[in-house]
């Protein structure tokens, strides 16, 4: 296909080439005739010599030889300090002796010109993956959080006083589960990580899934204690539903969880100095409903889980 702007189709150039080569036609009539330049009527008429009606066709514009291109043992050098190293652009080029922006187009051109890109443990580049239904894979996971004293922690007491009041103020346990394709979450915020509770949750939380129409197939947790007792195991079989474990080191497989544990953190749990635990706990349950139901999910082209689950239920309010 012709650029937009190209004053010359492919039936165009023929035409201006026939003219030229078969009617001779002199150059600077054809061009004034087909209005393009004295040189673009030239070309066209030089292939249509060479090629026939073959040679009006369009060609790419890449050049056969890049004298000038990094060399292919120099860009080996540059991924390997990237992979090993989790350098940027400058610090590579100072090793090496190369400029900065050259160091850049090499990452660029193999897709690594972003370190969240690589998987932290092994370098190499992270395969994203999204299962194509709702209830196809659910990640679940627990995050230890620290509770708050009265009358607040550091941010409110500053960072001596706060550490001070806080000695005996323990901690809390969120047990999550976000579906793996609309990124739908179901939460609660429990006193431990006993595999009773750990169950009890999953029971919970499944039958929320049932209630928005999400049948789950598969559940994906790390290697934690209550994940392999025989507890959770009869749970998930008498459901009919598939359990599956992470490697061990390696929580990026159950990334999606791993996502919406700093989320949470970063826009609720440490979004404002809360004075006390139970002012921090009254305000999850609206920030939950708001992530589900309202908040844009850049893995969603700026639309909330809820856009993917038709039967779940508040959505609008």
């Amino acid at each position: 296909m012709p650029h937009r702007n190209a004053p010359l189709t492919e039936t165009g150039r023929l035409r201006l080439a026939r003219c030229v080569v078969e009617d001779r036609w002199p150059l600077r009539r054809a061009a004034e005739r087909f209005q393009v330049s004295v040189t673009t009527a030239a070309r066209w008429a030089g292939r249509y010599r060479r090629l026939g009606e073959a040679g009006m066709a369009d060609r790419s514009s890449r050049p056969h030889h890049s004298p000038h291109r990094t060399p292919t043992r120099t860009e080996r050098r540059i991924i390997k300090v990237r992979v090993l190293r989790r350098w940027g652009p400058a610090r590579i080029a100072y090793l090496l002796g190369l400029n900065p922006a050259t160091v850049h187009r090499v990452l660029t051109r193999y897709r690594l010109s972003r370190l969240s890109h690589l998987d932290r443990a092994t370098g190499r580049v992270v395969r994203r993956y999204e299962h194509p239904a709702p209830g196809d894979l659910v990640h679940v996971d627990i995050k230890k959080l620290g509770n708050i004293p009265d009358g607040g922690g550091h941010k409110v007491l500053g960072r001596q006083a706060g550490r001070k009041n806080r000695a005996n103020a323990g901690v809390s346990y969120l047990h999550n589960a976000v579906d793996d394709h609309s990124r739908l979450a179901y939460s609660e915020i429990l006193a431990d990580e006993k595999k009773e509770t750990a169950t009890a949750f999953w029971q919970r939380a499944h039958s929320y899934f049932a209630s928005c129409g999400i049948t789950v197939r598969r559940v994906l947790t790390d290697n934690g204690s209550c994940y392999k007792s025989f507890l959770w195991r009869d749970a998930l079989t008498a459901a009919g539903i598939t359990h599956k474990r992470t490697r061990p080191y390696r929580p990026q497989t159950n990334g999606k969880v791993e996502r919406f544990n700093r989320t949470l953190l970063d826009e609720w749990a440490y979004a404002k100095p809360y004075r006390t635990e139970s002012e921090r706990r009254d305000a999850y349950p609206r920030w939950l409903h708001t992530y589900n139901h309202h908040r844009g999910h850049t893995a969603l082209k700026g639309q909330p889980p809820a856009s993917r689950v038709p039967n779940l239920t508040g959505q609008y309010t």
